[in-house]
């Protein structure tokens, strides 16, 4: 971990990644303590205010702060994303450690299913999911982990078909160690290199699948506030008011850069290949 510091303070786009991240989640948790308005409270006699000193963003169509209901949408987006790829990253390990080392028909089906969901656009499985489920908070965190599934679960196989191969694991199942200990002790901590890039990859496309959910009105539900719905609400004041678009929309794109840096970074830093 030490290394890996050390490296992303001399790699000026990692740093760069690290900070913005770091803003990001400073801005999700810490945000909507200290937003100055209520991101639910309407406030009739100024609706579609342009920015200003006591509406920093402007207001929308219902008077309401959008300021604050950007902290507060950054506060969503930040718990549906981890929320919904640590359930992606948790079954994709899983399957992808008892396919990778086991592999023969065990593999065979595993995998089968995941070419299954890999058959489908991101966006449409969620969709399709999310329909069958209801929309609500919850049942967008399932259908987006549920989505990520498939690439963890190749990422990890992948690792460990080679990781497996290695000496050392032979020699440790030569002297009688037993599999789960040769898997949990040995072979794990030896492929969370691409995982851990894998899980910052993954988290800017969470955050762009519940965008594009609650902009279709299948995620996040009003009255609570999400960059996407946010994005939906302001189609047709466009022209008259467009910054009620203007700000969820740079809010998600600096999100989704950031977290691809860092993860572009990690991936460069942790690449045997490229650090001998």
């Amino acid at each position: 971990m030490s290394e890996i510091i050390s490296r992303l303070k001399k790699d000026k786009v990692g740093l760069v990644g690290v900070i913005g991240v770091l803003l990001v989640l400073v801005m999700g948790f810490i945000g909507p303590l200290v937003t100055p308005h209520d991101p639910t409270e309407m406030y009739k006699s100024h609706t579609l205010e342009g920015p200003s000193a006591t509406h920093w963003f402007g207001t929308d169509d219902f008077g309401r702060d959008i300021f604050s209901r950007v902290m507060q949408g950054a506060r969503v987006s930040l718990y549906v994303g981890l929320i919904s790829v640590g359930i992606g990253a948790t079954l994709g390990f899983l399957f992808g450690l008892i396919a990778g080392f086991f592999q023969g028909w065990v593999d065979n089906v595993i995998m089968r299913i995941m070419d299954i969901l890999f058959a489908f656009p991101d966006i449409l499985l969620a969709l399709t999911i999310v329909a069958v489920l209801g929309p609500s908070l919850r049942n967008t965190m399932v259908a987006i982990g549920i989505v990520f599934t498939p690439v963890f679960t190749r990422t990890v196989r992948a690792a460990v078909i080679s990781v497996k191969e290695m000496e050392f694991i032979t020699s440790a199942r030569s002297i009688g160690v037993k599999t789960h200990k040769v898997i949990f002790k040995h072979v794990s901590p030896n492929i969370l290199a691409p995982f851990i890039v894998q899980i910052t990859l993954a988290l800017s496309g969470a955050i762009l699948t519940e965008a594009a959910l609650s902009f279709l009105g299948l995620g996040i539900q009003p009255p609570e506030p999400s960059w996407g719905s946010m994005l939906n609400a302001s189609r047709q004041y466009m022209e008259i008011a467009p910054w009620i678009a203007i700000f969820p929309a740079i809010f998600i794109i600096i999100t989704i850069f950031c977290f691809n840096l860092l993860g572009d970074s990690l991936r460069d830093i942790l690449d045997p290949k490229l650090n001998q």
